[in-house]
């Protein structure tokens, strides 16, 4: 997104730390029903416990991830309360003069309808905007534009 480390929004750093319980459980699980340094019996023995070793590098891989988030996620602070970033709350005036508040999350999902992900075609317009600025983006029914009414932290 800006190249340097980056906020999360509330309902990212939620769903991030919730995430990571369900993991590291999971992978505790898994972990122990590894045999270690015993002997496997047959081939599908043998095949079974060569899945559980891969499965708990990926899950391991995962948690190393969403740790990752966090810590960039502490070096970034806030978001800034000037320019767009994840986390933000951005004020809107579009195009028809309809006004409406959205919050820039990292999160796919859909919470409310007021939930902008940072790559969708609006997110990423607004990504580093201030208030003023003018962007431009793609909608399924063609190109549309917004003004940058005011720009604050979501909380």
């Amino acid at each position: 997104m800006s190249g340097g480390p980056e906020p999360i929004s509330a309902e990212g750093l939620r769903a991030v730390q919730e995430e990571l319980v369900l993991l590291r459980r999971e992978r505790a699980e898994v972990a122990a029903t590894l045999r270690g340094g015993e002997t496997v019996g047959d081939r599908a023995d043998a095949a079974d416990e060569l899945q559980r070793a891969s499965e708990v590098t990926r899950l391991e891989r995962r948690i190393a991830e969403l740790e990752a988030r966090l810590r960039e996620a502490g070096a970034a602070g806030a978001p800034s309360a000037e320019v767009v970033g994840v986390g933000s709350t951005v004020t809107l005036r579009f195009g028809d003069g309809a006004e409406e508040t959205v919050e820039v999350s990292e999160l796919a999902e859909e919470r409310e309808l007021t939930l902008v992900t940072a790559d969708s075609p609006l997110g990423a317009a607004l990504l580093g905007c201030r208030a003023g600025d003018t962007v431009h983006y793609e909608t399924p029914g063609g190109a549309a534009s917004a003004e940058v009414l005011s720009v604050g932290r979501a909380g």
